[in-house]
């Protein structure tokens, strides 16, 4: 007798939201099923990988193994982009790092003109993330949505602090809005209640609930990013059937662990590779939870997430 598993009958489903333009352009969400969960019902798109490049050159805080796939590149957002495409990337997210008002504090417009300098070299679709200054995002990202008008970029992080204001941008340039907020379930409704009130139309919604790396709060992480699931799935919570983006690179590629040289640390493991296994772990992990997009630094990251992901649809 074949085997049958149990099935489990779901009353709620993940919206759709498109990120992009033209033949490029990526959906995401859509599942109507716990992750992976194909023989229980639908799941119209795959999870889909993103790319991180920086707007500045980022080799005094990466770490050798983080470099080494972009050397060539590391000074030139727009190759760098460009080299993301040929590794694979569904998505690509430009973190505006000059913009920290604690390090380069780089104008508003100088960093959306970077901005669009990427959107307008590449066909994949492009997340905008800044630094979570509610004073300086706001600045930065209300000129990126000008510049980048109808390119469908999706912008983050847009907290309570700053909501109405890059909201109120995302509408009038049409953009999708990345709802980020502190790893809570309540808070990450209650600021789609508030983007929902300001005008924001479901479709254009992603939640960024925020992510921990491996080590540092991801079982925290996935706990809130799969109870937001189980609601919208099993409880039909309007308000938290969003796709979900974790922003996962940057937080394990930050951590003491994924930096240590193989002298200062030799009991972790060959350096080239540890923090490219901490990524795929905690992607694997997120993308479990319920994340419809993980963004990643090294391409061969890419390479193993790619692989799972195949697998597991």
């Amino acid at each position: 007798m074949a085997f049958q598993p149990s099935k489990q009958v779901y009353s709620g489903k993940i919206r759709e939201v498109t990120l992009g333009v033209g033949d490029k352009a990526v959906v995401v969400g859509g599942k109507a099923v716990y992750p992976f969960h194909s023989f229980e019902g639908e799941i119209p798109n795959p999870p889909k990988i993103a790319m991180e490049i920086w707007d500045k050159d980022p080799s005094e805080d990466w770490c050798e193994a983080a470099k080494a796939p972009y050397k060539d590149v590391l000074g030139d957002p727009v190759a760098w982009a460009k080299k993301c495409v040929e590794y694979g990337a569904d998505i690509l997210v430009v973190q505006t790092k000059s913009a920290d008002p604690n390090a380069d504090n780089k104008p508003a417009a100088e960093v959306a003109e970077v901005v669009k300098k990427v959107v307008d070299a590449v066909d994949v679709p492009v997340v905008v993330w800044g630094v979570a200054n509610h004073e300086k995002d706001t600045e930065v990202m209300r000129a990126v949505a000008e510049k980048c008008t109808g390119k469908r970029l999706a912008i983050s992080p847009v907290e309570e602090g700053d909501y109405k204001q890059i909201g109120a941008a995302c509408l009038g340039y049409q953009h999708v809005v990345v709802s980020s907020s502190p790893i809570d379930v309540n808070l990450a409704k209650q600021l789609n209640i508030l983007l929902g009130n300001l005008g924001v139309n479901n479709k254009d919604i992603i939640i960024d609930p925020t992510t921990g790396g491996l080590g540092y709060g991801l079982e925290y992480s996935y706990s809130v990013m799969e109870r937001i699931v189980q609601a919208a799935l099993t409880q039909e919570d309007d308000k938290l059937q969003q796709p979900i983006i974790a922003n996962v690179g940057n937080e394990v590629w930050k951590s003491k662990e994924a930096n240590l040289s193989a002298e200062d640390a030799p009991q972790l493991g060959d350096p080239t590779q540890r923090a490219v296994l901490m990524e795929a772990i905690t992607a694997v992990d997120l993308l479990l939870a319920g994340a419809d997009v993980v963004i990643l630094r090294h391409p061969e990251t890419v390479k193993l997430i790619r692989g799972y992901i195949q697998k597991m649809m």
